[in-house]
């Protein structure tokens, strides 16, 4: 019998709340009616919110901090996934699927670390994966490392020769992402889409997405506070409110897009009837902070950054409907395996939570982990000058259903370590957590402080700070 065919498709920079089912500012009819064909959860986290370490977890299974990849794959730093790292591609081919990859890749160093002048024309953080090793076992390739021109793409296959897309990068990738299925006859194949959108540069979005937000006047959250919004890394970011609802209404744009490729997508999986035998995740790398805390970007612990969408469908085996099950990225490998009766390496770090999705229910005390690392070049080289780790900075977290505990150690050495719980029921847009200099001052957070412990020792994913007992 014929296994299912995989289909997963991930925009990045896109958050959760980020849907007309959330958000009705927002106009996504193609995702909002695919979320009730499907097993969904509010509760999906990014074990490491920034593009390249979530593409390394995504795709072994396996911890940012294991796999290497725990900052981006940039110029100056020598950064890229292993060839020794067994991804799910590599599993998924072993069993006869024909795998693919469309879009961005950012897993493989940047061209400019190794030569002045590519032959590849590979500029910035960009790079041509030629057929090998480096591909994971993905044997059609349309793809480019990292470059955010999302109206003017260019891509390669299996030479250097650059090809330009005539598109705006998603309408592109999705004409690929068809094609490539309607070519697979004998076996099931097995896709990853990779959309960049709505990563910025947020005005890279064609006008008839545009207009249609043109004059809205975003409706914020409360925790979107003052006049000028940053990166928690210190980039500059915009410099007043109305920048700022500018940039959101080109983000709701881009999503209302991305909404009507996938439309596309499932149209023509109904149209082949391969609907109902595909596997379909449809989900994010990171979220954005759109100003919420007063930043833009990503990499923090707040739920605009770390809380993702995670839709599922394949009815053979999968209840439709809302589950809320805790997941983040490791769990994918293992899950989707799980879902194939495909054997699971031993090298995958995740929980397959197959049987309790298709059973509809979710463990007791459930709990996920999400952390991040120095990556930009002033923090990695103030690592470097003193003879640190740099995978032992940033900030490790656990989330419940109840409760956010995080460890913050920050990006500086000499940073003194911040203690914040959060209450998620009381604080839903986390405006007032209690910060401590210790952890053992308050009962909740002293039992969720020693659980994150143990799991930092347990994965070997620590960080430099003395805590300090009272």
């Amino acid at each position: 019998m014929k296994r299912p065919n995989l289909l997963v498709v991930f925009a990045d920079q896109w958050r959760n709340t980020a849907r007309g089912i959330h958000d009705p500012q927002i106009v996504t009819p193609n995702m909002d009616q695919f979320a009730e064909e499907a097993f969904s959860t509010d509760q999906a986290v990014s074990g490491c919110p920034l593009c390249s370490p979530y593409r390394s977890e995504l795709l072994t299974g396996r911890r940012a901090v294991h796999t290497g990849v725990f900052g981006n794959c940039m110029t100056g730093y020598d950064k890229c996934l292993s060839p020794d790292e067994l991804c799910i591609s590599q599993v998924l081919k072993e069993y006869g699927y024909r795998t693919g990859y469309i879009g961005k890749w950012h897993l493989d160093s940047p061209e400019l670390n190794s030569v002045s002048h590519p032959v590849s024309g590979a500029e910035g953080w960009d790079a041509y994966t030629p057929p090998g090793k480096m591909r994971h076992g993905f044997e059609y390739w349309h793809a480019y490392n990292a470059w955010n021109d999302h109206l003017q793409m260019h891509y390669w296959e299996d030479s250097s020769e650059k090809i330009y897309a005539d598109a705006w990068s998603p309408v592109h990738e999705t004409d690929k992402a068809l094609e490539f299925m309607g070519s697979v006859k004998e076996q099931p194949f097995a896709l990853f889409l990779s959309w960049n959108p709505p990563h910025p540069p947020f005005e890279k979005v064609p006008k008839e997405y545009y207009n249609r937000y043109r004059n809205l006047e975003p409706d914020l959250p409360p925790n979107v506070e003052g006049e000028r919004f940053d990166n928690q890394t210190g980039e500059p970011g915009f410099g007043s409110r109305e920048e700022l609802a500018e940039a959101v209404r080109c983000y709701y744009a881009a999503i209302t897009g991305l909404d009507e490729q996938f439309g596309r997508i499932v149209s023509w999986l109904k149209e082949m009837e391969l609907y109902d035998q595909t596997i379909v995740l449809l989900t994010a790398d990171h979220g954005e902070h759109l100003g919420a805390h007063g930043y833009v970007g990503k990499h923090t612990w707040y739920e605009e950054s770390i809380n993702i969408p995670f839709l599922m469908r394949y009815p053979e085996k999968l209840p439709a409907g809302r589950n809320d099950i805790s997941v983040e990225t490791v769990d994918i490998v293992p899950t989707l395996l799980g879902l194939l009766d495909i054997a699971i390496p031993p090298s995958a770090e995740g929980r397959c939570l197959a049987d309790w999705i298709m059973c509809g229910k979710k463990p007791e005390n459930e709990a996920v982990y999400s952390s991040a690392y120095i990556s930009r070049d002033i923090f990695l080289e103030a690592y470097k000058e003193k003879g640190l780790d740099p995978k032992r900075s940033g900030w490790r977290c656990i989330r419940t259903p109840e409760y956010k505990y995080v460890i913050e150690k920050g990006y500086m050495p000499e940073q003194i370590p911040r203690f914040l719980l959060f209450d998620r029921i009381a604080d839903p847009y986390e405006m007032s957590p209690l910060i401590c200099r210790s952890p053992w001052e308050q009962p909740v957070m002293a039992r969720l402080h020693s659980r994150l412990m143990k799991h930092m020792e347990e994965t070997g994913d620590l960080v430099d700070c003395v805590i300090p007992r009272v």
